[in-house]
């Protein structure tokens, strides 16, 4: 592999879906259905699949291997997080009141300069990362061109009060 060019990747290439083992079909439902809001567009022995906006599915979810087991435990190797992109702030507040309205608790919440970023756990333990991208013109870059990514605490409560804001027209 050393003698191979090194390319990078097409910009139009992006990650597609994901597809999750879980321990209960209608637990997990509850969660990126009802909560989240994902619609089912299929249902397939054991697995159901769900978008937003029409797409065949962003998220699958199934118990083909995974009825009724438990997370993985702490130290082992695996998925860190799902991280779901929302188009705007204001789409970003309203699942944060979706979540509080469901009392599910938060792990962290973000300000990483080129994005806001709420942090939770869905009910069979898989890191869900929640966010918005800010434009990609007010990102900043270092001295070496770099993105600069802080983590910096999120406000929360204005991350609220943008559902109290006119709508950007």
């Amino acid at each position: 592999m050393s003698d191979m060019p090194n390319r990078t990747i097409d910009p139009g290439v992006r990650i597609g879906h994901v597809h999750l083992k879980v321990a209960d079909l209608d637990r997990a439902l509850a969660f990126y259905r009802d909560i989240l809001g994902f619609e089912i567009t299929r249902k397939r022995g054991g697995a159901v699949f769900m978008s937003a906006g029409g797409y065949h599915h962003h998220i699958a979810l199934n118990v083909w291997e995974s009825q009724g087991g438990s997370p993985p435990p702490p130290g082992t190797t695996g998925l860190y997080h799902v991280a779901i992109l929302y188009p705007t702030r204001r789409l970003l507040a309203d699942a944060f009141r979706r979540l509080i309205e469901a009392g599910i608790r938060l792990d962290g919440a973000a300000d990483h300069g080129v994005s806001e970023a709420l942090y939770l756990r869905d009910p069979d333990d898989n890191g869900i990362e929640l966010y918005w991208d800010r434009p990609k013109g007010s990102w900043k870059r270092g001295a070496d061109g770099m993105i600069e990514m802080p983590s910096e605490p999120l406000d929360l409560r204005d991350l609220l009060a943008e559902l109290d804001r006119a709508p950007a027209a």
